[in-house]
This record gives structure tokens, C-alpha cells and sequence, in this order.
């Protein structure tokens, strides 16, 4: 990540894309896994985590929030969704459909962080000339 004020908001959405990254490589595998007995769902919290930070910021515009954020604690933590439970008797508590739908919501996101992040160094450039 760059050390410049001028990418903060480069390192959020860095941070963030980092972050869809990883649970699509979750919900793959939970996909992988649907027919394996006994699995249970994993997923990540991340945005959460971003909310919190950025509501508990003691600055007061959303510019300053970016700048002082502590990104390397922003780290996605994979925990087991509803462990306790399972939608089968073979104990799998994987619903495809779902996994399916949230496979696209974040595939969505990240496409829009992206599209955001090009945006982001298309400002850059644009200043610079």
C-alpha cells in the first residue's frame, strides 16, 4: 500500500477489495464443499469491522476518518456460519442457492470497487496533468 496522504482512499478500497477477494475464495469453496458431509459454511466479517472504525473515528469529516484509519487492524477475520446448525441429515448446513446469491452480490461489489478504485487514479492523473 502507498504511505501518501494522496492514496488514502486508494488503500481503503485496496484493503477492501483484498477483503471481497478472500470471501470469494470461501464461498467457492463452500460451494466446493456442498455434498461433503458434516461441512459447515464459512464466511468472513469485514465490513463490520470497516463500519466500526469508521463510526468510532474521533475526526469529523469523512476525509480525515480515510487518512487515520488503521488499516493493518482491518483484517477479515473466517469464522463458521451457524456451526450449531445443519439444513441436512448428513450435518452439511451449505445451501447452494444462497451461496450462489451471495457469490454474486460480492462479485458485484468488488466490480463496483473497482470501478471506484479506476476512478480514484483516473482523478490522480488528471490533477497531474
Amino acid at each position: 500500500m502507498f504511505n501518501s496522504g494522496l492514496y488514502d482512499y486508494v488503500n481503503v478500497l485496496h484493503t477492501s477489495m483484498d477483503a471481497a477477494a478472500t470471501r470469494n475464495d470461501i464461498i467457492n469453496s463452500n460451494i466446493a464443499n456442498v455434498n461433503t458431509p458434516g461441512y459447515k459454511r464459512k464466511d468472513i466479517r469485514f465490513e463490520t469491522e470497516l463500519k466500526h472504525a469508521f463510526t468510532h473515528a474521533s475526526q469529523n469529516t469523512i476525509d480525515s476518518r480515510v487518512k487515520n484509519l488503521d488499516l493493518e487492524a482491518l483484517t477479515p477475520e473466517i469464522y463458521t456460519d451457524y456451526e450449531e446448525l445443519s439444513f441436512r441429515y448428513d450435518g452439511n448446513n451449505v445451501d447452494i442457492n444462497n451461496e450462489s446469491a451471495i457469490l454474486a452480490k460480492n462479485q458485484i461489489k468488488y466490480n463496483g470497487m473497482q470501478s471506484l478504485l479506476n476512478k480514484e487514479f483516473s482523478n490522480m492523473k488528471m490533477v497531474m496533468k
